[in-house]
């Protein structure tokens, strides 16, 4: 998994107004940070396929789109060729609210969340996935993403996140921490 950035800062301030606040002009400059997160993924396996993380119904009602699909194809363009970004995961059930959770309760409350639509499975077939999200706190959202991936029998080769959270704990548990890809580095084909 990689970030392009800690979720702190003006980073968390423009991913919070693109997604509460309807700022759809920041779409553009997370995408930029995204593709900063994304250009490994992408030199090792140029025909990757992108897979946002899908936003519940509810959240796409209110918001009038899922802001971390128009990002994702904001960050595509920065590549030559551009990844193909395929909408194939749904949520089969609600979840609650996960703020305030710890990473056992947030893994507990995603179980059976995402399915692979059977209707747009077609673009995954023997391609590798790149999931992308807009933040990690604890990887349960892409872990249980991974796995209905995988139980479709795609092959997920890993993900990327505009930000990760600050973890906190024990030394073991910061050593794992998810890599920050860093903001500056170029992007290929630009």
């Amino acid at each position: 998994m990689l970030a392009a950035a800690p979720y702190a800062g003006s980073v968390r301030a423009a991913i919070v107004a693109r997604k509460d606040a309807g700022r759809a002009d920041l779409s553009e400059m997370l995408g930029h940070w995204l593709a900063c997160a994304l250009s490994p993924w992408l030199q090792v396996y140029p025909d990757a396929v992108l897979v946002p993380m899908p936003s519940s119904r509810a959240a796409v009602r209110r918001r009038g789109e899922s802001p971390i699909t128009v990002v994702a194809g904001n960050a595509a363009g920065w590549f030559d060729p551009v990844p193909s970004v395929a909408k194939v995961l749904v949520t089969c059930r609600r979840v609650a609210d996960q703020a305030g959770l710890t990473s056992a309760e947030r893994a507990a409350n995603l179980v059976g969340a995402y399915a692979v639509s059977r209707h747009r499975r077609g673009p995954l077939s023997g391609r590798p996935i790149v999931l992308v999200d807009d933040v990690i706190t604890t990887g349960a959202t892409l872990t249980e993403a991974g796995r209905a991936l995988g139980e479709s029998g795609a092959w997920v080769v890993g993900a990327a996140v505009i930000a990760a959270t600050a973890r906190r704990g024990p030394p073991l548990a910061r050593d794992h921490q998810e890599s920050y890809g860093g903001g500056k580095r170029p992007i290929p084909g630009r």
